[in-house]
Parts: structure tokens; sequence; C-alpha cells
């Protein structure tokens, strides 16, 4: 099986922390030249030290606010005018817990833009150089709430799902070029976000916080959360030259949990 990505150049998102830093390693252990992007630039430049480092390897990092879509574009643009890419990894925090009943329209629309926008802008960019490379590779980490929409996640239903539907159409599009498109979709994982998540949930149940994560945890036919580097482990898989075949796809990385096919 060939998982090489010796001469490959991946952008991963969201790259400080959580998955994304757990998928930004593994690419890089696998051989790629890995671009971190983030908010934080001293956060950035520590995951950078990080990284395997080996002779035929180049990584760079990109302080950026998805928060600025212009400005996103306006980096990301100068990028690949210097460099091709031939792997994306699309990765955002999570919009606020909240039912969809109770939110606002602007939030619906500020995680619009932070998701599905910024992701646009970050394909448009790099597809020019994955087409004259014959080789492409767009994840996009999304959340199994794409199956089934998880309770208290009103605005994160909403928008994962339009992701998922927008990258099933770019699969499409894009699959004569040798480019794939395919969506990892983690359950409950040991990140930040979970955390908080928790402890959310804690509040409003005038429950304690081990209370909360231990019924969570009887949810999972596993019966414990995910690390991020076994949701890393799959975006690598579909990042290498092995997963050639593999389009369009839903994978979910839950232990199970996913009442759905």
């Amino acid at each position: 099986m060939n998982l090489d990505l010796t001469g490959k150049n991946a952008v991963v998102c969201g790259s400080t922390q959580g998955i994304g830093k757990a998928a930004a390693m593994e690419l890089a252990a696998l051989g790629a030249s890995v671009t971190l992007i983030a908010r934080n630039e001293q956060a950035l430049r520590h995951v950078w030290t990080e990284l395997h480092h080996s002779p035929h390897q180049l990584h760079h990092f990109m302080a950026v606010d998805f928060n600025h879509p212009q400005e996103l574009k306006k980096k990301i643009d100068e990028f690949v005018a210097k460099h091709s890419v031939h792997i994306l990894v699309n990765n955002t925090g999570g919009p606020p817990a909240g039912q969809a009943i109770d939110s606002k329209p602007e939030e619906f629309i500020h995680a619009f833009s932070n998701h599905l926008i910024c992701n646009q802008l970050l394909v448009q960019a790099v597809v020019p150089s994955m087409k004259s490379e014959k080789y492409g590779r767009i994840i996009n980490i999304i959340s199994t709430s794409v199956k089934i929409p998880l309770r208290g996640l009103g605005v994160s239903n909403t928008i994962r799902g339009a992701v998922a539907n927008w990258s099933k159409t770019l699969s499409v599009e894009l699959a004569p070029f040798g480019i794939t498109v395919n969506n990892v979709l983690p359950g409950a994982t040991m990140t930040g976000r979970l955390e908080g998540l928790i402890r959310t949930k804690a509040d409003n149940l005038e429950k304690s916080f081990d209370e909360v994560r231990n019924e969570m945890i009887q949810e999972i036919p596993a019966l414990r959360f995910a690390e991020p580097h076994e949701v890393a482990a799959a975006v690598a898989f579909l990042s290498s030259p092995a997963a050639s075949y593999i389009n369009g796809i839903n994978l979910p990385v839950d232990g199970g949990r996913t009442g759905s096919l």
C-alpha cells in the first residue's frame, strides 16, 4: 500500500491544536511538506518546530483569521503563486452550542462564512495546481452530524450539512482531474472543543462535568472518546496515493456511535 507523501505539499487549516494539529503531524510523518494555517502566529511557530523535518521537506505557516475571508484569499493566493498544493485539509472550529430555534440569523451567517465560504476560497486557490500536478486530495473535517444531527448543536448541524453537500458536489466536478474530495466525520474526540461542549451541557443540566462525560461515553460502542491522532490517521490515508479511487464519501471516525450506515 502506497502511503508515501514525499514530494507532496499539504495545506492544513486549524493546525495549532486538536485534530488539525494531529493531521499536520501525520502528513509530515508520511513525507509531505506542510503549510500550517491558524490565527495564532506564536502557536504556529511552536507546531512548526514539532513537525517531522527531513532534507526533502519544506514546511511553512500562515497566520490568518477566518473571520476575515478576504485576508485569507489574499494570503492563499500569494502562497499558491509560488508553491503547488497537492493536499488541502479544511478544518475550522465549530460554532457554539445552542438550539437552532434560539439562534440568531447572524450566527448562521457567521458560521457559513467561516466554514463554507473560507473552504471555497481555499479550494479555488489550490485546485489549479492540483490539476497541473494531476494529483489532488481535498479533505474536509466536519462532523457525524451530517448523518444524524446532534442535539444542542443547531447552527453546527446546519452548516456542517451545507459543507457536506458542497463537498459531494465538488467531488463530481473535480474527479476527472485526478482530484478527490472527501469528508472525515469525527465523533466525540478529546479536544478543547469537546471539553467546552461537555461543560456547557453540564451547566445546562446542572450536572457535574464527569457525570456528563461518562453519560456521553456510554453512548459510544467503543466506550471511550477518540484521540485526535486516530482521526488524523483517516485524513492521512485519504491524502495518500492508496486512496486514489475513494471519492465523495463521508467517513465517520466515531467508535461506532453514529446510528446509521
